[in-house]
């Protein structure tokens, strides 16, 4: 399969925009609406370690205030102002989402009608945390092809319309109660481009690939209908103990593998964005790559915005372009924990 290390063709990252809803809620915030007692706020110190999250549902009225599409609206624009690219210069859309605003119509295509895109092709990818990366991945082997030169690719989740506020969060085993400490909602955008930039940072390679077979899922999120929306079911459950043992394996193998096809050293490597699970989570990860990643500098937010899902590779991607230096080269890491994908990208400032 074609990949942009595998062509003539140099994609660039011209921009990067990001959006997150209202102001952030902390730990003291999120415990009181979840009428909690005042040790879950140090229960999420611990075991989570991420100290505040934007969500996109007033946690006072438990009304939603923002949409994905809202978000993913905000997030696009500025990353075309960003890139000084108009809409009229875009001619591909692709999205990655765990949660879209609804089945039909698509949240991308919502998004691209009010950035004032049309009559170009659209994609929506439905996926874990590594729908951003498949998004990435989708938009780079459609620039490859020579049809496109300019693509808008978005990722973005908002998960806090599976969270009901009036239920006894006190009752809730640990697999469903772990999903409200560890998420937050947010949206994110970038533009590629096959047309010179000679400046921008170059996209060499982007990594997605399943690995699931046999396994069972590590997370599952329903999608609840008018016929079965009373039948019981949880809406979220996530098997923790299971994402411990195989996220720290898996991005070991995802970074050997991006360093190998790149023939990048460990030591070349300046910075590396790990998956954002939770803080302690991304510090386990990173313990567990090693300090043989020559020194290589770590971009990590979540422990501002939280787990952003299908978002947080864009804001990793926005704290590193503006200090990534000439030469500089980076690698990104994510996994997806429902069925088990790897994912990755590697990119570099000529």
């Amino acid at each position: 399969m074609a990949s942009p290390d595998s062509s003539d063709t140099v994609i660039s990252i011209l921009s990067v925009g990001t959006a997150l809803p209202g102001l952030p809620v902390d730990n003291a915030a999120l415990t009181r609406a979840l009428r909690m007692k005042p040790s879950f706020e140090q229960w999420i110190d611990a075991f989570v370690g991420t100290k505040t999250r934007h969500l996109a549902i007033n946690l006072e009225t438990a009304e939603p205030e923002y949409t994905l599409a809202d978000l993913g609206e905000s997030a696009g624009r500025r990353a075309l102002e960003g890139a000084g690219v108009t809409p009229a210069d875009v001619d591909l859309v692709v999205m990655g989402t765990s949660m879209p605003d609804s089945l039909m119509p698509t949240t991308v295509n919502v998004i691209a009608d009010r950035l004032g895109i049309n009559a170009v092709p659209t994609y929506q990818l439905q996926s874990g945390c590594t729908g951003a990366m498949q998004a990435l991945d989708v938009a780079s082997q459609m620039l490859l092809t020579g049809r496109h030169r300019t693509a808008l690719v978005l990722g973005g989740d908002v998960c806090a319309k599976h969270v009901d506020l009036s239920v006894d969060f006190a009752a809730l085993p640990p697999a469903e109660i772990v999903n409200v400490m560890l998420f937050g909602d947010g949206a994110g955008a970038v533009v590629l481009t096959t047309l010179p930039a000679p400046e921008a940072p170059k996209l060499r390679r982007v990594l997605v690939r399943f690995v699931g077979l046999d396994r069972a899922p590590g997370q599952i999120v329903e999608w609840f209908g008018q016929g079965d929306r009373n039948d019981g079911r949880s809406a979220i459950f996530e098997d923790f103990k299971a994402i411990e043992q195989w996220v720290p394996l898996m991005s070991a193998e995802i970074l050997g593998e991006l360093l190998e096809g790149q023939g990048w050293k460990e030591s070349e490597l300046d910075y590396l964005l790990p998956p954002q699970l939770s803080v302690k989570m991304t510090q386990r990860i990173v313990e567990h790559l090693g300090v043989g990643v020559g020194g290589a500098r770590e971009v990590s937010c979540v422990g501002e915005i939280g787990n952003t899902g299908n978002a947080l590779p864009f804001f990793q991607l926005e704290l590193l372009l503006p200090d990534l230096e000439p030469g500089g080269r980076a690698v990104a890491i994510a996994v997806e924990s429902s069925k088990w994908i790897k994912g990755g990208l590697a990119l570099e400032k000529p």
